[in-house]
């Protein structure tokens, strides 16, 4: 009798272990790092769909973020299409009552709507990409997130700037021909940023550089970013690049036959004579650490930044069909310099406003309805873009950029 009952107990005791090596035990596998595991659900938001080049970056880096935690498919749950008005608060609740502890939304105009959803859902963590009140709103459960995605555009320009001194020593173009257009959807801030420090970048390689930007009022238009291309074409730039989602400018490029710069991804496939390369952020590494500090139970940064170093900020393989020679060399070295710190995007040796270099210049940080300054942001020789809060908060309108038109939004 005894030794049937150490038989039924040995077997038991073998069921348990083989139940444990199954996933059954405290370390099952699909609980992903440090998790919750399975029964944890995030929501993301996004402003349109795989259409966009924007939305896609960010859908993409969604689902490489569920995957790499270990969450499954069906409980990272995505919006697409999500207009910014009161669709946004919406969805951002539906989102909470289906259980989400953590929802993310990509534009700038879904911020009010996500900052109503967390004060209603105290319980569930809003981070938003893009937005600028979270260090003013004060919420424990609201986060805003960007990056130094100026890096890149810099670097970007870098290889503007290097194929505008390849088109002059061709002699396609005289020195004072570099002209640069640059389709931009807003008058913001965040695009100011991105444009300038593109220019900077190009200027850096090619000091005779100019550039003329125009709006076209959205952030996504094929229609509208193709004329505008178009009209910057027509006014005899010779090289464009973008802030806005579509394929339109890509496209009017390689019908002209003149080099592109795009972003937030690759345009190879549509324009492989006249892209040059793109820079954008990738905003898996965000969505890891948010994700993370939920199924930890830690807090998640107020505004955090992204940059090269923490691979947030990326560049697209450079299309040595069109690029200059030594162009990647060229560029690699002057990421290592940004890395560093021996070099920064914004010095203020590097450029002029009103013919006068700056020392001191107060930006609005603290976003109110006026756009009031209220922030010193140059000291020790340069302008510290996106170290007061995550968005980008440069506006200034430095020599040698002509703005064609301005746009709002209103």
């Amino acid at each position: 009798m005894m030794k049937k009952l150490l038989a039924i107990v040995a077997c038991i005791a073998m069921v348990g272990v083989l139940f444990a090596g199954c996933g059954g035990g405290s370390g099952s596998s699909d609980k992903g790092e440090g998790g919750e595991g399975s029964d944890l659900k995030v929501g993301f938001m996004f402003l349109h769909d795989e259409n966009s080049t924007y939305d896609l970056n960010f859908i993409n880096a969604a689902k490489a973020a569920g995957e790499e935690l270990g969450i499954p498919e069906e409980n990272v749950i995505l919006k697409t299409n999500v207009p910014e008005g009161q669709e946004c608060y919406e969805t951002a609740a539906d989102l909470a009552d289906s259980g989400c502890s953590v929802i993310f939304a990509d534009s700038f105009g879904h911020e009010d709507f996500m900052i109503q959803a967390a004060k209603e859902f105290p319980d569930v963590q809003f981070c938003h990409a893009t937005g600028t009140k979270a260090h003013t709103e004060n919420l424990k459960n609201y986060h805003n997130a960007f990056a130094s995605i100026y890096e890149g555009r810099f670097l970007a320009g870098v290889a503007a700037g290097m194929k505008l001194n390849e088109m002059i020593d061709k002699g396609d173009i005289k020195p004072e021909e570099a002209k640069i257009g640059y389709v931009g959807a807003y008058t913001y801030a965040e695009v100011m940023s991105g444009y300038t420090s593109f220019f900077l970048g190009a200027r850096h390689e090619c000091p005779s550089a100019t550039m003329e930007v125009t709006f076209t009022g959205s952030w996504y238009d094929e229609t509208a970013e193709k004329e505008a291309a178009n009209k910057l074409l027509k006014d005899n730039c010779v090289l464009i690049s973008q802030h806005a989602d579509s394929m339109g400018a890509p496209t009017a490029c390689e019908s002209a036959g003149v080099p592109d710069v795009s972003y937030n991804g690759s345009t190879i496939d549509a324009a492989p004579n006249t892209y040059l390369i793109s820079s954008r952020i990738d905003w898996t590494p965000y969505f890891v650490y948010a994700i993370k500090a939920v199924q930890n139970g830690e807090d998640i940064d107020v505004d955090w930044t992204g940059t090269l170093s923490t691979e947030s900020v990326l560049l697209t393989e450079l299309n040595e069909k069109v690029a200059a020679e030594g162009t990647q060399e060229e560029m690699d070295k002057i990421k290592k310099e940004l890395e560093d710190g021996t070099l920064h995007v914004f010095d203020t040796e590097a450029f002029t406003v009103d013919g006068k270099k700056l020392d001191s210049y107060k930006a609005d940080v603290d976003t109110d309805p006026d756009y009031t300054p209220d922030t010193e942001v140059i000291s020790d020789g340069y302008f510290h873009e996106s170290e007061y809060r995550a968005a980008p908060y440069f506006d200034l309108r430095i020599d040698g950029i002509k703005l064609l038109d301005e746009n709002y939004g209103d």
